[in-house]
């Protein structure tokens, strides 16, 4: 049932119909109406003591659904039939009624409840009926109900859950609904927990107030309620057996949750607000502002459970962490948790405007419940500001809610008035307990207020006077819970009055002395693991290390590479495809790129090394080059060939084929490989100019991690990149991006020419002693070219090779050297040799950054000082490896000295037209060797 059920406006010979349905099968109605009718039999018969029978007790006769002749009041059954509409309206549309807008009248939303939209009057409210059943009361006049169900769907909590089709989760949420909710009551200590959570936040935010004026902060107050909500979720998830809770949350609020949540002290987050940095915080990187950096710390319960806490660094992308988070989480869950998702849980924090303005939550939404990036569900927690910087909600989306993409995955809304916290308690232990039961994503919309304008230095009042007129006279959320715990009973006025006195004390205190002993950490098993490796320095990228393996390796994954499985019928072509595999490994002994991607792959899995690749048809590749997992024929029964290696404690290749996303899957990954940094985590764009699509990603978290968040990352990307004819959106990765992107060692960007390049490559992420994201123009159409192959030996000894020198030329003829990166090197041979130029010499970059400079010059010192250096690619002069490669030597290099040839400078990177293209290229290859450039 979804929320366009029949229910607001059947017809009564629909319910007739659906009556007779319950007759003749009972279970071919909806579970409700077959409560419904149940009941309603029930109370129409008498009950016959000596014989255990129902007797019917009028005329004229019907049949009960189980046998039992009754007769039926039809004019009763209608009115039944009127009320249980009634309940299911509220239940469907009673949040639209809710009371949950602290400072402002709701509009109205047409929830279509009165007693007229159900065939019922005034008349009817002193009669009892027997639908009073359906929410725990017993037979009730339609007064009670209607009281019972206003107390339940229009207090201060506003529940949508019909939208769940489920019946046995929506039939759990109901009655948690309408059973324990009534019925829920807080003990003298949970009160005074929630009134210390509000004293916490308040002090908080009246400290930064008074000590840092007219510094940004983008403060909690109107929505102090957050403080009380996380910390029930995390008791309450603690008790259901979470260890460890990672929060990704945009600048809203993120302070006061460090100090309150995290317990991070007031002095470290003090000391960011006077801009002092250690000089040991300023070797590792540039940092970012107070109110982007992340955090960890282990806290412990009210009830004495420890739980590891995690609030992930994000950028002003707002909603760009929520990816980042859900990987993290999916890497603990997978290496630390034993695949147990109910011991590690995400929460986003998210914006009202955000969350319904950004497209990457469409995305995440989308991935939830996928196998490749379940996390068990998240909690996702809304502080509902009411507009988005200046604008009104009603100017930033076209739903009702901005929780409503629930509805997409039929997670449950639950909206919450964040002036009552002892309501926003029960909204979030419901949440979390959602959570732990189904594994399914809950979003809870806490509807506040921001008392300040964007920050703390902006006027609201410029585009919402009205709504900030009312801000202006509106108490904060802990003195409204004051004056209420002051007005129950005389115990909890004194206890409120006692904490009123500690308040104003603490508040002195912290005001006098903000030194705090902070948190005792105890490290993960991962963590340990990150401070086993250490940074990188300069030397490191001068040779690359040895990631050779044996003979014996190479068989074992070669043998697995080619054997199937007794029974299992691949495609003719499959069949094809491995038995020429079988020549290449162990006959010709000569591998093709495919081959040496999955021989390093196979390797790290034998070596322990977890591997991790996810992106659109990664499985068998885009150009149908991979196929690491294949599909039986007959049964479309899957099969991954690596994960015959994994016996014992050895991991397994998860290999997995993604939504069509870009920005969320590449965000998942580099959150997976921060929280591993034993895995070789890749993402593969299905073209290279799809990364596009993930720019946010690589700016603010893959080319910066270091530097802005001080952490490191190994994530790989594999982006399909040259240019063969395919028109503009298939030629390109977009190189010259990712070197603009590039200093400071902060990753290696590769356009490789070599099979054993990519496996040394590959083994090199997970080898070196520190960790750094890695790009890698990857080829199409030379995937499997010979000219791509690699012997053996290059396997079995060896290293990845920054710089390939020239074994063609003879260096006392050498006049020019080309230097070039990627597959127009094979172009530019090919013409060489066909015009037999021994005066010709090319270096292969197959790194272009870190920059080899010390290789580089090796390799040109062994011809001439006078010889001609240029600069040779396929991309136009604009884009491409040029500037970068410039921008290296422009310094030591009188700029005539260094040449360029490319395609000319140009707005888009290729033609669309292919005769264009091989002339293009055919231009580029003759001036390469022309008399004069």
């Amino acid at each position: 049932m979804d929320k366009f059920s029949y229910l607001s406006n059947a017809e009564v010979g629909y319910i007739d119909q659906l009556y007779r349905s319950y007759q003749q099968n009972p279970h071919s109605v909806e579970e409700s109406w077959r409560n419904f009718f149940e009941g309603f039999e029930f109370s129409q018969a008498d009950y016959d003591a000596e014989n255990g029978t129902l007797v019917a007790n009028g005329s004229p006769k019907t049949t009960f659904a189980n046998g039992s002749a009754v007769g039926i009041d039809e004019d009763m059954l209608k009115k039944e039939i009127s009320v249980k509409k009634l309940i299911d309206g509220y239940r469907l549309r009673g949040h639209l009624q809710a009371k949950t807008n602290p400072v402002r009248p709701r509009r109205d939303r047409k929830a279509r409840l009165a007693l007229a939209d159900f065939g019922l009057s005034e008349a009817d409210l002193d009669t009892s009926f027997r639908a009073g059943n359906e929410i725990g009361l017993g037979k009730a006049t339609l007064r009670q109900i209607i009281d019972h169900l206003k107390k339940i769907y229009e207090g201060a909590i506003g529940f949508e859950f019909m939208g769940i089709r489920d019946p046995d989760i929506r039939y759990w949420f109901r009655k948690k609904v309408e059973t324990e909710y009534p019925a829920f009551q807080l003990s003298t200590q949970e009160k005074e927990r929630i009134l210390r959570k509000l004293n916490e936040s308040t002090i908080f935010e009246n400290f930064l107030h008074t000590k840092f004026i007219g510094q940004k902060r983008f403060s909690l107050e109107g929505g102090e309620s957050t403080i009380p909500a996380l910390d029930e979720i995390i008791t309450t998830a603690a008790e259901q057996g979470v260890e460890e809770v990672v929060i990704g949350m945009a600048h809203r609020g993120r302070l006061n949750v460090l100090a309150n949540i995290m317990q991070k002290t007031y002095e470290h987050i003090f000391t960011e607000f006077e801009g002092y940095v250690s000089e040991e915080s300023l070797g590792l990187g540039d940092g970012d502002v107070k109110y982007h950096m992340g955090f960890s710390s282990l806290v412990e319960t009210p009830k004495g459970k420890k739980v590891h806490l995690k609030l992930a660094p994000n950028p002003s992308h707002l909603e760009a962490v929520n990816p980042v988070v859900q990987g993290f989480v999916r890497a603990k869950i997978d290496h630390n948790y034993s695949r147990n998702p109910k011991r590690a849980l995400p929460i986003l924090i998210h914006g009202d405007a955000a969350l319904a303005g950004q497209g990457i939550v469409y995305e995440i939404a989308q991935m939830s419940e996928l196998p490749a990036y379940q996390v068990g569900g998240t909690i996702h927690f809304v502080i509902n500001n009411q507009v988005g910087f200046t604008t009104d909600f009603d100017e930033a989306r076209s739903s009702n809610y901005c929780t409503d993409i629930s509805q997409l995955t039929e997670a449950p809304e639950i909206h919450v008035n964040g002036d009552d916290p002892e309501a926003v308690v029960f909204a979030v232990r419901l949440a979390t307990e959602f959570r732990q039961q189904f594994g399914k994503d809950v979003y809870i919309d806490l509807v506040c207020y921001r008392k300040h304008g964007h920050n703390e230095s902006d006027e609201p009042k410029f585009t919402q006077p009205l709504l900030y007129n009312l801000i202006s006279k509106h108490p904060n959320t802990r003195q409204i819970y004051i004056n209420r715990l002051k007005n129950e009973n005389a115990a909890m006025a004194e206890l409120a009055d006692k904490m009123e006195k500690e308040f104003k004390a603490m508040l002195q205190d912290r005001l006098d002395d903000v030194r705090q002993k902070a948190l005792p950490y105890k490290y993960q098993d991962l963590e340990q693991d990150w401070k086993a490796l250490r940074r990188a320095t300069p030397a490191d990228f001068e040779t690359s290390p040895d990631t050779s393996i044996s003979a014996e390796m190479i068989e074992k994954v070669g043998t697995a590479l080619t054997t199937l499985p007794e029974g299992f019928k691949p495609l003719r072509q499959i069949e094809k495809l491995l038995s020429e595999r079988k020549e290449r490994f162990f006959e010709t002994k000569k591998l093709a790129w495919p081959d040496a991607e999955l021989l390093a792959y196979g390797s790290l899995l034998l070596e322990g090394s977890p591997v991790r690749m996810s992106g659109q048809d990664v499985r068998r590749g885009t150009f149908s080059h991979r196929h690491a997992v294949l599909v039986d024929a007959e049964k479309n029964q899957q099969y991954n060939s690596l994960n015959a290696l994994s016996t014992g404690n050895l991991p397994t290749f998860e290999i997995y084929n993604s939504l069509l996303s870009e920005y969320g899957v590449l965000g998942f990954e580099f959150g997976y490989s921060m929280a591993n940094p034993n895995a070789l985590v890749i993402w593969e764009a299905q073209f290279g100019d799809f990364a596009n699509g993930a720019q946010v990603m690589i700016d603010q978290f893959i080319s910066s991690t270091e530097s802005k968040w001080n952490r490191m990352n190994g994530v790989t990307l594999l982006l399909p990149h040259g240019y063969e004819g395919q028109g503009p959106e298939h030629s390109s990765a977009r190189l010259e991006r990712f070197l603009q992107l590039s200093a400071e060692y902060n990753m290696v960007v590769a356009n490789l020419t070599s099979a054993a390049n990519l496996f040394h490559l590959l083994r090199r992420q997970v080898k070196w002693e520190f960790r750094k994201p890695c790009v890698v123009m990857s080829p199409k159409s030379f995937l499997r070219r010979e000219e791509f192959y690699s012997d053996m030996t290059e396997f079995t000894q060896g290293k990845f090779e920054e710089i390939y020198g020239d074994t063609y030329a003879e260096a006392k003829k050498v006049k020019r050297v080309l230097v070039c990166s990627g597959k127009v090197y094979y172009d530019l041979d090919k013409k060489r040799q066909e015009d037999g130029r021994k005066d010709v010499a090319i270096l292969r970059l197959e790194q272009l950054h870190p920059f080899p400079k010390k290789r580089f010059y090796e390799e040109l010192a062994k011809y001439k000082k006078n010889v001609e250096v240029v600069w040779v690619q396929e991309e136009p002069e604009n884009m491409g490896g040029w500037e970068f490669f410039l921008r290296m030597l422009y310094k030591e290099w009188e700029g005539s000295k260094l040449k360029v040839i490319s395609r000319k400078a140009s707005a888009s990177p290729a033609t669309g037209y292919y005769k264009v293209h091989n002339k293009e290229q055919e231009t580029i290859v003759n001036t390469a060797f022309a008399e004069t450039i």
